[in-house]
C-alpha cells in the first residue's frame, strides 16, 4: 500500500496514464517480488531437516557445533545382528539402480552429538581423527552424494572404530534414531577394534540389525562372507613415519618379532627358536629404560639395545605377526610398509580385503600350533619367491593400507563390485601393481605382457621334418581371419627346409626360422618377427583343428616363458624333450590365478605320418615323465597353480539347429 501511495503522489507528472493502464501490472509484479524475498528469508532461517542436501564440509564435522540429540531411556535397540545376512537377503540392491558409470552412491549423515537423558555422550572420544579422515575421503570421492534420495549406501557419522570408547547400548539406540535406518538395511559401519575384556569378541558388540560391517578383526565364526568386509587395523605410524621403499633381497635378519603384547607361551617358543638359530632371528620387546620424553611406541629393545620402530622392520626378510587379545593387529600394516614379508599366526583370522587380495603372494600363514616349525617352513621358500613377496607386501600397503582414505575407498570398491559384478575389477587389477618398477624381476608374478604392436595373431609352427603334415597345418591356419603372420620354426639342424616354391601360397607373410639346437622351448622364443600381442603356438602334426576353432581363442605368454620361467623348468623341458605344454599351463595359471578355458569338444588325434620312431608321445617313457614333470614344476613354483575346470566355452548357436551361414563359427567340432 505504501508503494501504491508513493506512485500516486508522483505518478501523474511522470507517467500520466499509470492509473488507467499499468497500475494493476506493477502492483502484481511488485507483490511477486516481495513474496519471493519473504520466502527466501524464511528458508534461510527456518530449521532444516537432518537429511538436507548439504555438502559434507569440515564445519559440519565439528563436534562443538553439532546439534545435540537426547536419547530417551525407552529408545529402541536394534537386533544383535543377523549372521545369515547376505547381499541378496539383507541388502536392497534395487535402491542402487542402474547408472552408466556402474558406481554406487554413498550418503553420509550430518554429524550429531548423541547424549543420554543425563547429558552423557555415547562416546568418550567423540569423532576421532581417523574417522574424520575416513569420512572426508569418502565425501571427496566419486562415490559420494549429498542427495539422500539417490543414495544406495548410508554411512552414519557415529564413530564406532574403537569399541573401547563406546557405550554399547546407547550407541545402538543412536543408530535407530537415524532417519533411514530401516533395521540397518543398506547401512555400513566401520570398526577396527572390536570386542572388549575379557572375551574380546571378533566383531563389533554394538547391536546393528542388518547393517554391513567393515571390521578389523573378523574370525571365521563372525565374518559373513560376501556381506561384511574385512579391513585392516590402521596404524597411526603410517602417517607419522615415512619409510623409504627398499629394494627386495636378503636382509640382515631372517626373522624378526617386534610385537610387545605377545602371550607368554608364544614368547617362550620364540625365545627357543632364537636359541636354536642365533643371529638369524631378532626377538624384540618393549623398552623399560627409555629416557623421559621418548615415545615408547617408536622404540623396541633387545637386551638393553634400543631399536627405532618401525624402521627396524626393514632389516628382516620375514616379520612375525601374532594374534594378541584381538585377531587384527596394527603390526600387520607396519610390516607391510617396511616391505617385510608378514608371517601370520592367527588361527581363523580373516585377512584384510581377502575377498579380492591374494595373500599367498605377499605373506606366509602358519597355524599357531606350528610356531615351533616356523624357521624350517620359511627356509624352504626359494629366495626368488621371497623377493616377489617383499615387493607385493609393500605394494599392498601402498594401495590398500597406507591411509584411512585407502581403507575406506577399497571397502566401497569391494561393495561396488558386488552390486555391479559385470563391471567389477579383475583379479589382476586388484593384485598386480600397475607399473613394474623393478628391473631384476625373475618371477612371472609381476610382469606385464608386451604391449600390442599389431592387430591379429602370429602362428608359430614348430616342425622337424614332417613336411606334408606341416603344409596341411599351414593351409588350415591361413584360413583364420585374424592371422597376421605365420612363422615356421625349423628345428632340424641336419636337414634344410623345402624350397620356397614348394611352400603353400597363403595371404599373409610366411617366414621360416632355422634354429641352432633342437629344443622344444624354441616354440616359445619371442622372435623379432612376432609383431602381435597374441601368438598361436602349434605343432606340425595338429591337423585336426579347424580355422574356426583357431579363431575362437588364443593368448600370448611367449616372452614370460622364454625369459621369466621360474627355476630350471625351461632347461628341464629342453633336456627331456617333454612337458613344454604343461610348463606353459603352470606359467599362465600362476599369473592369472585362473583355470584354462576348454574350447570345443574332445578330438581324436590324427597324424598319418607319425611313427613310433619320430613320435615323442609314442615313447613308453613319455607319459611317465609327464607325471614326474608336474611334481617337478610344482616344487619349483612352491605351489600347485593349476586349476580344475569343469566347463567348456562354446560359441553361440554351436549345437543349435540353425543354418550354418547364421553361425559365427560353423566348423567347430568337425573331425
Amino acid at each position: 500500500m505504501y508503494a501504491s501511495g508513493k506512485y500516486s503522489s508522483r505518478g501523474p507528472a511522470l507517467i500520466p496514464r499509470m492509473k488507467t493502464k499499468h497500475r494493476i501490472y506493477y502492483i502484481t509484479l511488485f507483490s511477486v517480488v516481495l513474496l519471493g524475498l519473504i520466502a527466501t528469508g524464511m528458508f534461510q532461517f527456518w530449521p532444516h531437516s537432518i537429511e538436507s542436501a548439504a555438502d559434507w564440509t569440515l564445519d559440519k564435522r565439528s563436534v562443538h557445533d553439532a546439534p545435540l540429540v537426547r536419547l530417551p531411556v525407552s529408545s529402541p535397540i536394534p537386533e544383535r545382528g543377523d549372521l545369515s545376512c547376505r547381499m541378496h537377503t539383507c541388502f536392497d540392491v534395487y535402491r542402487c539402480g542402474y547408472n552408466p558409470k556402474n558406481r554406487i552412491k554413498v550418503y553420509i549423515y550430518p554429524l550429531q552429538k548423541f547424549v543420554d537423558e543425563l547429558g552423557v555422550p555415547i562416546s568418550s572420544t567423540g569423532l576421532s581423527r581417523e574417522y574424520n579422515d575416513l569420512l572426508s575421503a569418502i565425501s571427496d570421492s566419486n562415490f559420494y552424494t549429498d542427495d539422500v534420495t539417490r543414495a544406495c549406501l548410508f554411512i552414519p557419522s557415529i564413530d564406532v572404530l574403537n569399541q573401547n570408547s563406546l557405550r554399547i547400548r546407547e550407541t545402538a539406540q543412536a543408530l535407530t534414531m537415524l532417519p533411514r535406518w530401516d533395521k540397518g538395511m543398506n547401512h555400513l559401519l566401520f570398526n577396527m577394534l572390536p570386542g572388549g575384556p575379557p572375551d574380546y569378541n571378533t566383531a563389533l558388540d554394538v547391536p546393528r540389525d542388518r547393517a554391513l560391517l567393515a571390521g578389523g578383526g573378523f574370525s571365521t565364526w563372525t565374518y559373513r562372507q560376501g556381506y561384511d568386509v574385512s579391513i585392516p587395523v590402521y596404524s597411526p605410524l603410517s602417517a607419522d613415519v615415512e619409510l623409504p621403499e627398499r629394494q627386495p633381497g636378503p636382509r640382515h635378519y631372517f626373522i624378526l618379532s617386534s610385537q610387545t603384547a605377545i602371550h607368554r607361551e608364544y614368547r617362550a617358543e620364540l625365545e627357543r627358536l632364537k636359541e636354536e638359530n642365533g643371529e638369524a632371528l631378532l626377538l624384540l620387546d618393549k623398552c623399560s629404560n627409555l629416557s623421559q620424553g621418548v615415545a615408547s611406541a617408536r622404540k623396541r629393545c633387545y637386551k638393553g639395545q634400543v631399536y627405532d620402530y618401525p624402521q627396524i622392520l626393514q632389516e628382516s626378510s620375514f616379520c612375525v605377526v601374532l594374534r594378541g587379545a584381538r585377531l587384527g593387529q596394527a603390526a600387520l600394516s607396519d610390516v607391510l610398509q617396511a616391505g617385510c614379508v608378514p608371517v601370520i599366526l592367527a588361527d581363523s583370522y580373516i585377512l584384510p580385503f581377502s575377498e579380492v587380495l591374494d595373500w599367498k603372494r605377499a605373506s606366509v600363514v602358519i597355524p599357531e600350533e606350528k610356531l615351533s616349525e616356523m624357521y624350517t617352513i620359511l627356509k624352504s621358500i626359494p629366495h626368488r619367491q621371497v623377493e616377489e613377496m617383499q615387493r607385493q607386501a609393500r605394494w599392498f600397503w601402498e594401495a590398500y593400507f597406507s591411509s584411512m582414505k585407502a581403507i575406506g575407498l577399497t571397502t566401497l570398491q569391494i561393495i561396488n563390485d558386488r552390486i555391479y559384478p559385470y563391471a567389477a575389477r579383475t583379479y589382476e587389477q586388484w593384485n598386480n601393481p600397475p607399473v613394474v618398477k623393478w628391473s631384476s624381476v625373475n618371477s612371472p608374478l609381476f610382469l606385464p605382457l608386451i604391449p600390442p604392436r599389431a592387430p591379429g595373431f602370429t602362428a608359430v609352427v614348430l616342425t622337424y621334418d614332417r613336411v606334408e603334415s606341416l603344409f596341411r597345418v599351414i593351409t588350415e591356419i591361413s584360413k583364420v581371419p585374424s592371422l597376421a603372420k605365420l612363422l615356421v620354426v625349423w628345428n632340424n639342424q641336419n636337414k634344410s627346409p623345402p624350397e620356397e616354391s614348394l611352400w603353400p601360397k597363403i595371404g599373409v607373410p610366411l617366414k621360416v626360422v632355422r634354429t641352432k639346437e633342437n629344443k622344444l622351448s624354441n616354440r616359445f622364443f619371442p622372435y623379432d618377427e612376432i609383431e602381435t600381442e597374441a601368438v598361436l603356438a602349434i605343432d606340425d602334426d595338429i591337423i585336426m583343428l579347424t580355422s574356426d576353432e583357431l579363431q575362437f581363442g588364443y593368448e600370448y605368454f611367449n616372452y614370460l616363458y622364454t625369459y621369466k620361467m621360474p627355476g630350471d623348468i625351461k632347461n628341464w623341458v629342453d633336456a627331456h624333450m617333454n612337458c613344454e605344454d604343461i610348463a606353459m599351463n603352470f606359467l599362465v595359471a600362476n599369473i592369472t590365478g585362473k583355470a584354462p578355458i576348454k574350447v570345443t569338444p574332445r578330438k581324436k588325434f590324427k597324424c598319418p605320418e607319425c611313427t613310433a620312431i619320430d613320435g615323442l608321445s609314442l615313447d613308453q617313457t613319455h607319459m611317465v615323465e609327464r607325471s614326474e614333470c608336474i611334481n617337478k614344476f610344482a616344487s619349483v613354483f612352491g605351489t600347485m597353480p593349476l586349476k580344475v575346470v569343469e566347463h567348456r566355452a562354446d560359441p553361440v548357436l554351436y549345437k543349435d539347429d540353425f543354418p550354418e551361414k547364421l553361425k559365427s563359427f560353423p566348423n567347430i567340432g568337425s573331425l
